[in-house]
């Protein structure tokens, strides 16, 4: 099944400031539309029912990419799960009803692939969903986000809806989050190999055994995914996005090490988590569609690098 998506009518991209949403936002730009809508949190705090109400009455969007959300590493979700959980439900509650209550025609919710079992066979079927037990370090996070997949398709069952839900791997790209206390992996590993190499530091210390395996895509990649599944997809079924390979820590750290600049040693800190030991998605479905990643992870942490030096350090972090 495909859809004519109307590039002239209004596209809200609820989280259009932070790294996905921003990354959609270019992507709708270059390819025509018109009459995108977006609000930052200081603007519209999607926390807030009558707000979030009040904002879809007076704009009326036709379609919604909810981006939205509270999101964190391993020490954020740790250390304050339950401003995680209520954080994303209440937005995610808010968007999703306003879009039925408003005549939202299509929208895709995003998740995150930490909604799979912690132990999951890999690489991670969509219907591996909720057949064991999460990652203790994300549960919270995890949690509202299969909450958003669930009510997605609760809106499907009742009212017809053609709304989809779409669990991306772990992201990387430009506006990247690259405070050390709440960033992801990657863009923590950027931040400190730079200021090592700033510093002439003999080594740097990571957390874990590097021995975990995860899957990096560029978030270009998955604005580009955002688009195809708005044309071509119609599931109650969430749908993987990913590249379908994945690399140690170590070697991911090896590897922003090269891009950086930085040629000292790397130790690993065996008393922080490692988290889940692998999470690689099963990208199949997406690929038999017509959709695969284009930007691989050398390439991508080069221009994410020449983008960080460009802005973050540029404006003192």
């Amino acid at each position: 099944m495909s859809f004519a998506v109307d590039k002239t009518a209004p596209f809200y991209v609820a989280g259009h400031a932070g790294l996905a949403g921003s990354a959609i936002w270019r992507e709708l730009e270059n390819r025509g539309f018109t009459d995108l809508i977006g609000r930052r949190s200081a603007e519209l705090d999607l926390r807030e029912r009558d707000a979030t109400f009040a904002f879809f009455a007076r704009t009326r969007p036709a379609y919604v990419v909810l981006a939205a959300a509270h999101v964190g590493g391993i020490l954020a979700n740790s250390t304050r799960p339950a401003e995680f959980l209520s954080d994303n439900l209440r937005i995610q509650v808010n968007v999703l009803d306003a879009a039925r209550e408003f005549g939202v025609q299509r929208l895709l919710f995003l998740g995150s692939s930490c909604i799979y079992p912690k132990f999951a066979e890999q690489p991670i079927r969509e219907d591996s969903l909720l057949t064991g037990p999460l990652e203790p370090t994300n549960d919270a996070y995890a949690i509202a986000k299969i909450t958003g997949i669930l009510h997605v398709q609760a809106l499907r069952r009742e009212y017809g809806l053609p709304y989809i839900s779409a669990m991306p791997t772990n992201l990387y790209g430009p506006n990247d989050n690259f405070d050390l206390a709440t960033s992801h992996v990657l863009p923590a590993l950027i931040r400190r190999f730079d200021e090592a190499r700033a510093a002439g530091a003999d080594s740097v210390t990571i957390w874990g055994t590097g021995r975990p395996r995860r899957e990096f895509m560029h978030v270009d990649d998955l604005a580009r995914a955002c688009v195809f599944l708005l044309e071509n997809y119609d599931d109650p079924e969430p749908i993987n996005v990913g590249t379908g390979t994945d690399v140690t820590i170590a070697g991911l750290a090896r590897l922003v090490a090269d891009v950086v600049g930085f040629s000292g040693g790397i130790e690993y800190d065996t008393s922080k988590p490692d988290g889940t030991p692998q999470k690689l998605l099963d990208v199949s479905r997406i690929n038999s569609l017509g959709w695969k990643a284009q930007i691989g992870l050398a390439e991508g942490l080069a221009s994410t690098y020449e983008w960080y030096r460009g802005t973050v350090t540029a404006r003192g972090r």
